[in-house]
Order: structure tokens, then C-alpha cells, then sequence
């Protein structure tokens, strides 16, 4: 079956066959008649036969850190929301926070197999900024704010901020820090630089603060959370960078028989679902990471068809959920 033989059962051209598989213009009869004989015949159109008439493989490389994260899934169903809409798939690379594999990704989706990447990253390395900067098929990114390309990113400075000083108004005076490392700009840098800026705002030298560093699992935050107790047993308070740090944290606390939150406070940043359901529940800054998704999709499809008016930078902002950690 091909398309002059749907065209001859339909009744029509097979330009106009060919109009209707590439969802062009058709009035409402002849798409009608088209689509009931594709029904029928069970007909599948060539995917290599497309992509020689229209130059595209409707394919878009989304290069990520780690596919098994809550963050991630979300702001992966978002993008693949946004491309299904308009017929495209995604390929899926999980880079499994090696900062390297991304470099070597965006190498393969450069060679013509994608029409465009969105690149969900952590670091900007040399390399990794040369084949960005070069790139010959659209580039989105995700999370990270990035010079001259479009990036959708969150406020991740000002929520630390904010959580940290919601820590500190609520009369706490002993704070310390469960943050990650800072080759990750928003998560770590970012996100250290407004616990810190909260800390001047009501000066509490930098020198009196414990702080140590987590990778993003609830088993470092347990682990770091008894060396930071070590350094300052009498702590009222504790920013974590996530809240799947802050859950492990509140673990080793409850074992340690500190309880929450009359004698230690927690916020993070990420409302993932065991911050939900976790006793005493995590107030946290909710971030809208499928949103971030979405809006990368729709911006990684306006470059491909070369709009000229793809806003260049979004900057998303958070909501405070006050519970019972604090």
C-alpha cells in the first residue's frame, strides 16, 4: 500500500494525500475520506520516505542527568507533551550525572540524527560549550541559564533565600547547611549563594554556620546530616538544597531522638512526593518542573521551524509550602 493507492480509494490526489499525512491544509471532506482509508487499510506512511521530502526526523534528543529522579520524569512528561502535539518523539539520553556523557551525546545528536536537543544540564564545561556554541540543529536548555541560547531555568538564588529566612524569622538562631556540590550551578551554587545571602541579611557569620556537602540522595542527607551535628550539636535549624536531602536528614534526626520541629527545623527546595508524606512533612519551595518542560518543548519547536521570535530566556518562579517541618 502507498500513497497513490490510498489517493485512488479516497478519490482524491495523492498531492492531496501527501498534504494530509504532512498536516497540511484539506477541507474537512477529503481529510475525512483519507483518514477513514487509512483506518481500513491499516496503512503506516514511510518515516524515511518523510524525512527525504521534508529534511526532518521529527525526532528531538533530550539529554538528561538521571532518568530514575521525580524532578526529571516531570520535566520529561512535559517535554514529551508539548512534541507529541505536533508529531514529534523524543530519543532519551540518561547521562547518570556523568558531566562527560553529555559532552559525548550531544556529539551523536549533532550528526544530523535529531532536529533539535534540549539539553537538561548540570555543568557547562569547556568542550560542552564549544559544541553547544556550535551546533547546527536548535539547542534548548533546561535548569541552567545560558548565554545567547534558550534556556528555561528557576529562581533557584531567591528560593533559597526565602527558605532560609523562613527558617531564621521563625526565631531560630543555630542554622546550618545540607547542600550539593557546586559544579552544579543552580542546585549548588545558586542555591548556596541565597542560603548564604539570607545568613548576612541577619548576620550570622559564615565562620558560626556548619555546612557539608551531599550528593542528591536521602542516603548522603542522613550521613551529612550526623557530621553536621557533630560540628554543632546544639542546631535549631537546617537548609537543605533538595528535598530528597532533607528527608534523609530528618531520618538520621529522628533516630538521633531530636525531634521536629521543636527542637530542629527544616526547609528545602523540590515538593517531590515523599516530602508529602514523610513525618513531619517538609516545607519546601515548589518548583514547576513539568511546566519547565513544556515550555521547552514549545521552544525547541519554534526554533526548529525557524521562528525568528522564540523568547530567548525564562526565568520560572516557585511557591513556599508551609508544613510542619517548621
Amino acid at each position: 500500500m502507498n500513497i497513490k493507492e490510498i489517493a485512488v480509494l479516497a478519490g482524491v490526489s495523492s498531492a492531496t494525500v501527501s498534504r494530509y499525512l504532512n498536516k497540511g491544509y484539506l477541507s474537512e471532506e477529503k481529510r475525512e475520506k483519507i483518514a477513514r482509508v487509512i483506518e481500513e487499510t491499516g496503512y503506516i506512511p514511510s518515516s524515511q520516505a518523510q524525512m527525504l521530502r521534508t529534511k526532518k526526523t521529527k525526532l528531538v534528543g533530550v539529554i538528561l542527568p538521571k532518568i530514575s529522579s521525580e524532578t526529571i520524569s516531570q520535566i520529561v512528561d512535559g517535554i514529551s507533551f508539548s512534541l507529541a502535539e505536533e508529531g514529534y518523539h523524543m530519543l532519551l539520553a540518561n547521562t547518570n550525572n556523568v558531566s562527560h556523557m553529555e559532552t559525548e551525546y550531544l556529539k551523536i545528536f549533532n550528526k544530523n540524527m535529531v532536529d533539535g536537543i534540549i539539553l537538561i544540564s548540570t555543568t557547562f564545561e569547556k568542550e560542552k560549550r564549544k559544541l553547544i556554541d556550535q551546533a547546527e540543529i536548535p539547542i534548548v536548555i533546561v535548569g541552567q541559564k545560558y548565554p545567547g541560547k534558550c534556556c528555561i531555568y528557576h529562581n533557584d538564588r531567591e528560593a533559597a533565600r526565602e527558605m532560609t529566612l523562613l527558617l531564621l524569622d521563625s526565631g531560630r538562631e543555630k542554622i546550618g547547611y545540607l547542600g550539593t556540590p557546586d559544579w552544579d550551578k543552580a542546585a549548588g551554587k545558586e542555591r548556596r549563594a541565597g542560603f548564604l545571602s539570607a545568613c548576612s541579611e541577619k548576620n550570622i557569620p559564615i565562620e558560626d554556620i556548619p555546612m557539608e556537602e551531599c550528593s542528591f540522595t536521602m542516603e548522603s542527607g542522613y550521613e551529612q546530616m550526623e557530621k553536621l551535628l557533630k560540628k554543632k550539636p546544639d542546631l535549631d535549624a537546617v537548609f537543605c538544597a533538595t528535598g530528597t536531602i532533607a528527608v534523609g536528614a530528618m531520618e538520621y534526626t529522628r533516630a538521633a531522638g531530636i525531634k521536629i520541629p521543636q527542637q530542629l527545623a527544616f526547609t528545602a527546595i523540590g515538593d517531590n512526593k515523599i516530602a508529602r508524606v514523610v513525618t513531619p512533612k517538609l516545607t519546601t519551595a515548589h518548583y514547576y518542573y513539568r511546566i519547565s518542560g513544556l515550555e521547552a518543548g514549545k521552544r525547541i519547536l519554534d526554533l526548529i521551524r525557524g521562528e525568528k521570535e522564540c523568547v530567548k530566556e525564562m526565568r520560572l518562579g516557585y511557591d513556599v509550602i508551609h508544613r510542619e517541618s517548621v
